[in-house]
């Protein structure tokens, strides 16, 4: 792996760490105590104190581990590699994680241990190639890494058992690399191995050939490991951690050789070990916290029910009053709270009080009458037909659809308001009439529109019984 697939491989780690972060959920602590009854199924749901927003102060969020492991010189997404057999090295290490939310916390990880490879033939036995046959490098690192709860295996259950999780961060690597030339050297075992550096082309840093033991120091050089495990649950403090992790290295001697390709170098540990959660008995596990299943059971806590109850007896007893309010018995159009004259016959033409309007004669056709043609009265300021308009309008298309004839609908209105406002309110009362007829199944270019707005009163505006009258519909038929 080059250094420029390096610096990518990095910067895509961190970016799916504060992506997984930021979606991922896992499941809380909370125990089951107390039985609710809802409609007709039984949940049962607990509590530990714990609140969805109530910050991080109310879990247990620090922990440690220790782990053990193997080691190898290759790692799982492949490369170019130095070395043609993977020998199997002992790895070991310390954390120290702080778990930030949920989803996610921040690891310190100290690491240490033996990386091992050799040269083989075909029957697999050591080989030397060239002035190479193994190599065998100790090494310690330190290293900062995000760490994401990506799945889990039940996100319904309070108190889920397994969690899948990903790695990345970086961090510095020490280590000293040895190297043996010889199949004879290498059978006398790592500690007869010779140590020495080389330099991007492959030369020695020090005077000297390879082998001869001319520097032994220690290398420090950028290492950033990318990894992914699962966790098993124990207990609310105590868990089980398998992993693999890929370390990749800012450098070349990690596995005891040089070469002139330019292929940074990389190892591999896979281990398991224990992490222990440290905080008083009675806080939950931040790690194992599902905020969906405790804003759940927030639900069902028992004020909160309470609270949710009383408001559906005040949204029943609203709602009782809207229906009072709009019952109309006599379906005149006025509700009965309204209705000084109750009980009025049906299709009778009421005024806003809900008393029958009785209509003067007028040069228009069957004015206040439920006959064909008759006067529609409206509401104030109000263009919306009555029901007790219906069957007038009905007699009305009936005799347009039977006799094909043209009718021109004439609106009106009181003197209240601006002459422009009332004209405008004429012609949408009309409007509204001939949108009936049409709809009835009258010929839309048999129903012709004129506003007249407050002129030609057929009573006195001075009056409310007058301007009532005057807020009308008529027709003349052509």
């Amino acid at each position: 792996m080059n250094y420029s697939t390096l610096k990518k491989t990095a910067a895509l780690s961190f970016a799916a760490l504060l992506t997984a972060g930021m979606v991922s959920a896992q499941d809380s602590t909370r125990t089951v105590t107390t039985t609710t009854t809802v409609s007709d199924t039984t949940m049962s749901s607990g509590t530990t104190g714990a609140k969805v927003f109530g910050g991080r102060g109310q879990y247990k969020t620090f922990s440690i581990g220790i782990n053990g492991g193997i080691t190898s010189p290759f790692v799982a997404i492949g490369g170019v590699n130095d070395w043609e057999k993977a020998q199997i090295g002992i790895g070991y290490g310390l954390s120290f994680r702080s778990q930030l939310a949920h989803s996610f916390g921040l690891q310190l990880d100290l690491h240490g241990g033996q990386v091992k490879g050799r040269n083989e033939d075909a029957n697999g036995n050591p080989e030397q190639i060239g002035s190479r046959t193994a190599f065998a490098t100790k090494f310690y690192s330190a290293t900062l890494s995000g760490v994401v709860n990506v799945a889990t295996i039940d996100y319904i259950r309070r108190k889920n058992a397994i969690n899948f999780f990903i790695t990345g961060g970086a961090g510095l690597a020490f280590y000293k690399p040895s190297y043996a030339q010889t199949v004879a050297q290498y059978n006398q075992g790592t500690d007869a191995f010779d140590f020495y550096l080389n330099d991007a082309n492959g030369n020695p840093t020090t005077p000297g050939q390879p082998g001869s033991g001319t520097s032994k120091r220690t290398v420090k050089e950028l290492i950033i490991p990318i990894g992914a495990g699962v966790k098993f649950r124990l207990t609310d403090a105590v868990a089980l951690n398998l992993g693999y992790t890929m370390n990749f290295i800012d450098g070349y001697n990690f596995d005891g050789t040089a070469t002139q390709r330019d292929t940074r170098d990389k190892f591999s540990y896979g281990y398991a070990g224990l992490e222990f959660t440290l905080g008083g008995k009675g806080k939950p596990n931040l790690d194992w916290v599902n905020p969906v299943a405790m804003m759940y059971d927030e639900l069902y806590d028992e004020t909160l029910r309470k609270e949710v109850a009383a408001l559906k007896d005040r949204m029943t007893s609203v709602e009782g009053a809207i229906n009072d309010l709009k019952k109309d018995s006599d379906g005149d159009g006025v509700a009965d709270q309204f209705d000084k004259c109750p009980n009025t016959p049906a299709g009778s033409v009421v005024d806003g009080s809900g008393c029958v309007i009785v209509f003067p004669k007028d040069t228009t056709m069957n004015a206040g009458t439920g006959a064909a043609y008759s006067n529609i009265q409206f509401e104030f300021d109000s263009s919306v037909l009555r029901t007790s308009s219906y069957p007038a309008l009905d007699a009305t298309s009936a005799d347009l659809r039977a006799s094909g004839a043209t009718v021109q609908v004439n609106g009106y209105a009181s003197s209240e308001g601006t002459a422009a406002h009332n004209m405008s309110l004429s012609r949408d009362r009309a409007n509204s009439v001939k949108t009936y007829l049409v709809n009835s199944g009258v010929s839309a270019s048999k129903v012709k529109v004129k506003a007249y707005g407050e002129t030609n009163p057929i009573a006195d505006n001075s009056t409310e019984e007058g301007r009532v009258l005057n807020r009308r519909v008529s027709f003349t038929k052509k």
